[in-house]
């Protein structure tokens, strides 16, 4: 039973490897190439390892990097959905739900349904630790925009106020004080451009 759960766990482990080849819109820092789902996946484990100190509420740091590790995989199946293209999400929810169900099921049935379920958990955000890893999942983006002079924001004639809306409500209720630092940092970045805006999104 062993070397067939362990066959599965493998299975699901090279079908991950894909997540390498989705390429996200947001840049490296030092703006070289964009980042793939999986470095942006990692990257985020690593900002719950740092920042859970804080969380609007206490969190368990391990069941918050676990969702942000798993929680993107469904990005092999759909690609990736920037939250500036407008996309549909009831569609969006509809086809990752479908992958998730695919990739998970790869898995042993007792271990693909706790991924499943942790999955499930972050989408939802109604948790403590899934709220702040939603959290993070917003505001590493966003530093990115923020310290490579615009990034995303720039490409897509994304508007101060826009950015308030779509950062600052998911980031403000898991970690209100990174909030303050990222509107300190939006409003800095904006001013800098001399209007206040890059224009109005499509």
């Amino acid at each position: 039973m062993k070397l067939i759960a362990l066959g599965k766990q493998l299975n699901f482990l090279r079908e991950i490897d894909r997540l390498k080849s989705v390429v996200r819109q947001s840049p490296l820092l030092d703006k070289s190439r964009k980042e793939n789902s999986a470095e942006h996946s990692w990257h985020l484990a690593m900002y719950a390892l740092l920042l859970h100190e804080y969380a609007c509420s206490p969190v368990n740091t391990n069941r918050v990097i676990q969702m942000l590790l798993l929680h993107d995989v469904v990005e092999i199946d759909v690609g990736d959905f920037p939250i500036h293209t407008g996309s549909s999400s009831e569609l969006q929810a509809e086809q990752e739900s479908k992958a998730a169900e695919r990739l998970f099921g790869i898995l042993p049935p007792q271990q693909g349904n706790e991924f499943l379920a942790l999955w499930q958990e972050f989408e939802r955000a109604e948790t403590e630790d899934a709220k702040f890893a939603k959290a993070l999942d917003r505001f590493q983006p966003l530093l990115v925009n923020v310290f490579t002079g615009g990034g995303t924001w720039t490409e897509n004639s994304v508007s101060f106020e826009q950015v308030l809306s779509r950062y600052g409500p998911v980031i403000k209720r898991g970690a209100p004080l990174l909030w303050t630092e990222c509107e300190k940092w939006v409003t800095q970045h904006f001013a800098e451009q001399g209007s206040g805006t890059l224009g109005q999104a499509s």
